[in-house]
């Protein structure tokens, strides 16, 4: 009987596939030099022309994820403008069409304004009240659109409060310090935020420029970790990239990296426990932000018998001089 023999193909490896290697950027991109891919924020660097506005609009998402500032700042301007609004279109019906019992506020901008706070908050002192048809239809109308107003903005708060966000504060500096018998590209991390991080996993790319064929063109490593993650991550995390034969920092100087355009992608994932969700965090380093021949100072308070602890202000300290090359 034949034999019938299957033939495998070996799967892919990261970054085998030229598709891959430019990481979604496209290859007119990475082709050419310029700032980062990534800020220090994690943001991407990047700008889209030509897409109407009406196409990118996505009031939703640009609510949650503006800062808590500006969001605050446009539901104040949203209440204030709403009430100049129908507060005028009261003062406009006339000074019969809304009463002050008090007889106080003669000045009907005024008294327009604030019966249209009242409505709009459904407090109702007594003292301002509509008379006529036209002015409690107008009444009837302000209350509706506040209870929509009001349901929406509660439904965005709740959501901004829901939606998982990670805080890893990433040190300022990286190192390519002296580790065990070689050297090693390291950073550090700690979590901003007193919630717990557990399975925190870091990928590290390496992009810069390398001559392929008689072509400047721009290549991206995956770096190898001493370890990829951490079960746990109550303290703090030196990422470490040993720098052996195999790596392509190998024999790489401060001056090559600057040479190269190098960059150093950082994307961290990791499962909130409060939420039960996946959170991600990104940063980069660039060539003027890596230091070399410095180490980390220790961020641990060495205190004998007291709980285990670190300085997070210590984070992004380093000692040592840095070697010139």
């Amino acid at each position: 009987m034949a034999e019938h023999v299957i033939e495998t193909k070996a799967p892919e490896r990261e970054f085998d596939r030229p598709t891959d290697r430019d990481l979604g950027f496209g290859p007119a991109v990475t082709a050419q030099a310029g700032p980062r891919f990534l800020n220090r924020d994690g943001t991407f660097n990047v700008g889209r022309d030509g897409v109407s506005f009406f196409t990118s609009l996505n009031p939703y998402h640009t609510l949650l994820t503006m800062s808590w500032t500006r969001f605050l700042s446009l539901v104040l301007l949203l209440y204030f403008l709403s009430n100049v609004v129908f507060g005028a279109v009261y003062a406009s019906l006339g000074g019969d069409a809304l009463v002050d019992a008090t007889g106080t506020m003669s000045n009907l901008l005024l008294r327009g304004f604030f019966f249209s706070v009242q409505t709009f908050a459904t407090i109702g002192y007594g003292t301002l009240h509509p008379v006529g048809v036209l002015p409690n239809l107008l009444v009837t109308v302000e209350s509706y659109y506040s209870l929509i107003a009001n349901a929406l903005i509660t439904g965005v708060v709740f959501a901004r409060f829901a939606r998982p966000t990670a805080k890893i504060v990433f040190s300022e500096v990286a190192v390519i310090a002296p580790y065990q018998d070689i050297t090693a590209f390291m950073f550090r991390l700690v979590n901003g935020r007193s919630n717990q991080l557990i399975e925190v996993k870091a990928q590290v790319i390496f992009a810069r420029f390398v001559n392929e064929n008689g072509k400047r063109v721009r290549k991206f490593d995956l770096l190898s970790l001493e370890r990829r993650s951490v079960t746990f991550f109550p303290l703090t995390w030196t990422v470490v990239h040993p720098i052996d034969e195999g790596s392509p920092l190998w024999g790489c100087t401060k001056a090559d990296l600057r040479a190269t355009d190098a960059e150093f992608l950082i994307l961290l994932t990791a499962e909130d426990e409060t939420f039960a969700a996946t959170v991600h965090q990104r940063s980069s380093y660039k060539a003027d932000e890596i230091r070399f021949g410095n180490k980390f100072v220790s961020i641990y308070n060495n205190e004998p018998g007291e709980p285990v602890s670190i300085d997070v202000r210590r984070l992004s300290k380093i000692e040592g001089r840095e070697r010139q090359e």
